[in-house]
C-alpha cells in the first residue's frame, strides 16, 4: 500500500468520543464516573486557590455577582484512550454590562498593515 494513502485508511481517533460528557455539574456528580470528576472539580479548585486567582470584596449594593458555572471535558492520549477527567470553573463573563461591570475592552489584534511590515522586514 502507498505510504500517502495510509493516514487517510487509519481510524481517527479524535472523532470517536469516551462516553458522555455531562453538561453539568449535577450530571457530573450523578454519572457513573462521579468519583473522577468531584476530583477533576477539586484539583481545579485547590489550583484557583493556590495561584490567589480570586480576591474576595464585599459586593456593592445594587450588584450582583457574576455567576460560574463547571466545564467538563475527557482528555484523550493519541491512541484515543483516556488520559484523564478535566474539570474547568469558568465565569459567566457574558452577563457583566459596559459600563457597569466594566469600563474598558482590551483584544490583542494586529493590524494588517502591522503584520505587511513585519514580514517585509524579514
Amino acid at each position: 500500500m502507498c505510504q500517502r494513502l495510509q493516514w487517510i485508511l487509519k481510524q481517527p481517533t479524535s472523532l470517536i468520543q469516551w462516553g458522555e460528557t455531562p453538561t453539568t455539574f449535577k450530571s457530573a456528580m450523578e454519572s457513573s464516573d462521579s468519583g473522577k470528576w468531584k476530583e477533576a472539580c477539586d484539583s481545579e479548585f485547590d489550583s484557583l486557590q493556590r495561584n490567589d486567582t480570586w480576591e474576595i470584596v464585599p459586593l456593592p449594593k445594587g450588584r450582583k455577582a457574576i455567576g460560574c458555572r463547571w466545564v467538563f471535558r475527557v482528555k484523550e492520549n493519541q491512541d484515543g484512550e483516556v488520559e484523564r477527567f478535566k474539570a474547568r470553573l469558568v465565569a459567566k463573563g457574558f452577563s457583566q454590562k459596559f459600563g457597569v461591570d466594566y469600563e474598558e475592552t482590551f483584544a490583542p489584534v494586529a493590524k494588517f498593515t502591522s503584520i505587511r511590515v513585519v514580514l517585509d522586514e524579514l
